[in-house]
């Protein structure tokens, strides 16, 4: 198994920007909030969405102590809003039907350029640690061994946003080892790590890059067994889901919001129990900002050429 070093291809240059209906006057890279009050959001129930890494239905019951939580510290109603795609989470954003999300690690800096996301804070360990990594798998008996096997086949992504998913092995396959989909190997987007995963495993994929982290939980919860899949390539450390609110929510409320993650308990909740099996395991939310955690997925997107300009 390979591991990779820090990624330096030489494609497009593309800077992050916000989108100019935005405001940043403090140099955080995010959104400020509007000055105006009449500009402010102040709903009577909040929405809430999870990045749509896997079966809404399962994640509404995973998340429902801490909406309970998060609806008596806020006062509010919440709701949680099962959303089947990065681009319908972002576009619910942007358009003011989503008020708190947990946006994936790739979708956070168009998140933030264009729907006006303000993440604050990621699951960690109790001491701190977090991360995921990026895998290209397979499954025995595939004839791949080694990622230059995979020139001449098919490779599964999930979806253009995501990072571990399409971003980073496009970058690394293009830096590292010279190849391009479309020229050197057939891509296939199944939409979701679950999909990608479970198609390795059943073998309707040969190959297929995906965050570890939702393979460990889907392998913790016997959805695939370990000897299915076999990784041939292993990336740096990224950073996990970014959880935060839109921009424009009133900011006494988004101070609640914030208050709500960081005073949660996580003993004998769905949360603890469906996050306690990633390595390291996610057991507490922990501050982070956009500006410093997002740079190294930010150097990808630089490396990619992807563009800010929000439709």
């Amino acid at each position: 198994m390979l591991a990779a070093t820090m990624l330096a291809p030489s494609f497009a240059r593309a800077e992050f920007k916000l989108d100019p209906r935005f405001t940043d006057t403090n140099g955080d890279m995010v959104a400020d909030a509007p000055s105006d009050p009449a500009k402010q959001l102040d709903p009577d129930t909040l929405i809430f969405a999870y990045t749509p890494v896997e079966d809404p239905a399962v994640y509404a019951k995973v998340w429902a102590e801490f909406l309970d939580h998060l609806a008596k510290v806020t006062g509010k109603k919440v709701q949680f809003f099962p959303v089947q795609s990065n681009a319908a989470q972002l576009e619910a954003m942007r358009a003011g039907r989503l008020h708190v999300a947990g946006f994936n690690t790739g979708s956070n800096p168009i998140a933030v350029a264009c729907a006006g996301f303000v993440p604050f804070t990621m699951m960690a360990s109790k001491d701190g640690a977090y991360g995921y990594e990026m895998e290209i798998i397979t499954y025995p008996g595939s004839g791949i061994t080694k990622v230059e096997d995979i020139k001449g086949k098919k490779m599964a992504f999930t979806s253009e946003t995501s990072n571990s998913g399409y971003k980073a092995p496009s970058a690394l396959l293009k830096s590292q080892f010279g190849m391009e989909a479309g020229k050197d190997f057939e891509p296939a987007f199944s939409g979701k790590h679950d999909n990608s995963i479970i198609g390795v495993a059943n073998k309707d994929y040969p190959a297929a890059a995906v965050a570890n982290s939702v393979m460990k939980r889907m392998i913790a919860r016997g959805v695939i067994k370990p000897e299915q899949v076999m990784t041939i390539y292993k990336s740096q450390t990224f950073p996990t889901t970014g959880y935060g609110y839109v921009y424009n929510l009133k900011p006494e409320l988004a101070a609640k919001v914030k208050e709500a993650f960081f005073s949660f308990n996580w003993e004998g909740t769905g949360l603890q129990k469906e996050f306690k099996s990633a390595e390291p395991p996610q057991e507490k939310f922990i501050p982070i900002t956009f500006k410093d955690t997002w740079a190294v997925v930010r150097q990808i997107d630089d490396a990619m050429g992807v563009s800010y300009t929000c439709k």
